[in-house]
């Protein structure tokens, strides 16, 4: 190479009349990798520090992406800032936000293990790729600049991307009509991604045949060609120790024996293998970008030294430093839908509440796609934008339904309510249209089992209806004032109810609804649980709720916020009592009604890239909540799973009950790495402030602490505590597995 550029600097001097030839032409390739390819990014900021200007740029699966990212018109240190805040884990996953989902449909999102679509009259297994709806829109947004150009020739870069086509397995250059869909095809990793539709053919990763195009920015007229490579080479045979190694070690021999062929091509290569990183190592997303910014460093004095040999023979360049298109809002004039099958074209747009000649941004369109989205019917939706005669555009979306009916299992162990199979069945549209109908059974130490009807009404179904009925079994410890175990109940607990609801947006929805409720308590062991028997009453009440978490498991920002005001009617006690000798029916059990309030709040903020500060607020009162009985609190535990629990760390489920109640949380989580998390609270309660039960004695106050260690895999989270008590002085240990019902 040092031959290379004394080359230049002698035809510096020996031909005069070399600065008028035509400038040779920079081309850049970079190769695939997965996550790995982020470090294309540092060689990009040093080709602009070193102020070379690249004409042509060609790329595969992750390096088609940032390719085209600085194709059309993003300079390296604007990738940069992208990527950095870039969700990766939300965009390459088949979920999308939290906060886009109706706030009826949140409790039941990501809740499960084990989904499966009913197609062809059975059950099928999920496929486990990815058709990742949010690395759409996120493509759509970073590439509108640019959604009016169908030639990539005409980029202010030239750019070209390959895919394979995988019914003849030959590599196919992608240069005209939808950038989106181009780049998306390049990155379709094969078992990972679902392969894309495009101009009549399937397609999926360009690097299963060529990694590395080389011979293609060659072809497109470069004459000196700055190549960034990520992909290692094969593994050796004795690395090869598993059946799915030797499939991917087969996979890619034709790969590596292309990639061989095209490095030799190169004028400048950069080889980063990064070995230790996979190609889906995207929670090691800002450490491989750090060691690509490493490695540019490293190569800018080669590439200063080429940009200022070209200036000395061919004069200076102007080196453009906003190559960005400019983006404006764009007016919608019409729309068209594909795809549809069980939902209608009506439907689908109100719920986006698309209006025709309105303008709208690329960020706009992605939150009224991620409306529709949320509302569970769609699996996927793309959109494109075409140009029309009067400088307006029509949209053409492209949707995939979710079939309309899913099996789903989960498994959950809790130290208190042991091993449990929860098994749902959700089906839409079921009995009428734009519903939701789901029976939900927990199979193991407790039984339980939940059945509901949602009804959505209303052009944007902001208007909700559900019908619903709940049964729970549960059998639980009683502590005495030693905080020892001292007996053992059954609560059995049933419920029905109806609801009316209004959401103003996809984060606010409150109303007004009914139910009635049974309660049994049958002691096995007495202790301070001193009554035998059930009491049934109906409710009114009102409702408020808010919830725009990002994620249902470990949030890491956003506020939850649930509130309730009920009037309970007159109820009808069947007790007997044990407090004096002998069993005998006490009248004095109230049949009264009386009022009731429930709060709780939650908390997230982010702090740092690692830390999560969080509050749990909670509190419940019971108003002339005199000699009533059976809808007291009942104070403990660290997950809440029952009627009236009050979870609080320290205690076990069960240890106290008191008719009103206010709890404090506070609490730090940090990510100690991928999915493993280590979380400290401290927790405060008060009870007794309002009324006072006249058959449970409860402490004034309570406080306890927890730390606790998680590790998010397959079967949810793995938490497991160590947690103590001011009052009663001791420390507990709590295991909790998955989600419980």
């Amino acid at each position: 190479m040092k031959i290379y550029y004394r080359l230049f600097i002698c035809l510096l001097f020996l031909s005069p009349t070399l600065a008028d030839a035509q400038r040779p032409k920079i081309g850049v390739v970079l190769s695939g990798g997965g996550a790995k390819g982020l470090a294309h990014i540092g060689i990009l900021k040093a080709i602009d520090s070193a102020g070379l200007k690249v004409d042509y740029i060609t790329g595969t699966s992750m390096g088609s992406i940032i390719g085209g990212l600085y194709a059309i018109g993003y300079s390296a240190d604007t990738i940069e800032k992208i990527s950095r805040h870039i969700n990766w884990e939300l965009l390459l996953s088949n979920q999308s936000s939290m906060r886009s989902m109706i706030v009826e449909e949140k409790d039941e999102y990501g809740k499960y293990d084990i989904e499966l679509p009913w197609v062809n009259h059975w059950f099928r297994l999920a496929t486990g790729v990815i058709e990742g709806q949010e690395l759409w829109l996120k493509f759509s947004e970073l590439f509108r600049p640019v959604y009016t150009i169908k030639d990539f020739s005409k980029f202010p870069i030239p750019f070209k991307c390959i895919a394979t086509d995988v019914s003849t397995g030959e590599a196919i250059v992608l240069d005209t009509g939808e950038v989106v869909t181009a780049l998306r095809s390049s990155m379709a990793i094969p078992s990972v991604f679902t392969a894309v539709e495009y101009n009549g053919r399937k397609l999926v990763d360009g690097g299963v045949v060529r990694n590395f195009p080389v011979t293609d920015v060659r072809g497109m007229g470069a004459d000196i060609v700055v190549g960034s490579n990520v992909s290692g080479p094969l593994r050796t045979s004795k690395d090869v120790t598993n059946p799915f190694q030797v499939l991917m070690q087969v996979a890619f021999f034709r790969e590596a024996a292309d990639t061989r062929k095209q490095i030799p091509l190169c004028n400048i290569y950069v080889n980063q293998p990064l070995e230790k990183y996979s190609m889906g190592n995207f929670g090691d997303a800002k450490a491989i970008l750090e060691e690509g910014i490493e490695e540019g460093r490293r190569l800018y004095p080669r590439l200063k030294q080429l940009a200022d040999s070209l200036n000395a023979i061919y004069g200076p360049q102007d080196l453009t430093t906003h190559r960005l298109p400019t983006v404006y809002p764009i007016k919608i004039s019409s729309f068209e839908v594909r795809g549809l099958q069980h939902t209608s074209e009506g439907f689908f747009i109100q719920s986006m509440d698309l209006l025709t000649n309105h303008y709208y941004s690329a960020d706009n369109l992605s939150r009224m796609v991620r409306r529709a989205f949320g509302t569970r019917y769609y699996n996927r939706i793309t959109y494109s934008l075409a140009p029309q005669p009067d400088s307006t555009s029509r949209i053409i979306f492209e949707v995939e339904e979710n079939p309309l009916t899913f099996a789903k299992i989960g498994l959950n162990y809790n130290q208190f309510s042991g091993i449990s199979a929860i098994l749902n069945l959700t089906s839409r549209n079921f009995f009428t249209p734009t519903s939701r109908s789901l029976v939900t059974i927990n199979l193991g130490q407790n039984f339980r089992i939940r059945g509901e009807h949602l009804q959505y009404f209303s052009r944007r179904a902001n208007f909700s209806f559900l019908l619903g009925t709940q049964f729970d079994n549960f059998r639980i410890t009683t502590y005495n004032n030693k905080y020892k175990e001292a007996g053992l109940y059954d609560q059995n607990y049933f419920r029905a109810h109806t609801q009316f609801g209004y959401s103003t947006n996809r984060d606010l929805t409150f109303g007004v609804g009914s139910r009635f409720e049974w309660i049994d308590y049958d002691p096995s062991i007495t202790s301070s649980l001193e009554f035998k028997g059930n009491n049934n009453f109906f409710t009114g009440y009102a409702f408020v709720r808010t919830n725009n978490l990002d994620r249902p498991v470990y949030p890491r920002r956003g506020l939850k916020f649930e509130a309730e005001a009920d009037h309970v009617f007159p109820q009808n006690p069947h007790v007997d009592y044990f407090a004096s000798p002998g069993a005998r029916s006490d009248t004095s059990f109230s049949s009264a009604a009386y009022q009731r309030f429930l709060l709780s709040f939650d908390k997230y903020i982010p702090f740092g890239e690692k830390y999560t500060l969080f509050t749990h607020l909670q509190g419940g009162l019971n108003l002339h909540y005199k000699n009533n009985v059976m809808n007291e609190f009942s104070i403990g535990g660290m997950v809440s799973q029952f009627h009236n629990q009050v979870a609080f760390a320290g205690l076990r489920e069960g240890t106290f009950y008191s008719s009103s109640v206010a709890m404090g949380v506070l609490g730090l989580r940090y990510q100690l790495f991928n999915n493993a998390l280590i979380t400290g609270r401290a927790n405060v309660l008060f009870n007794n402030f309002i009324t006072k039960s006249n058959f449970f004695t409860t402490p004034d106050f309570l406080s306890g602490y927890a730390v606790t260690f998680s590790y998010n895999f397959a079967l949810g989270p793995l938490e497991l505590s160590a947690m103590y008590n001011d009052q009663s002085k001791q420390v507990l240990g709590y295991l909790n597995i998955g989600i419980p019902f």
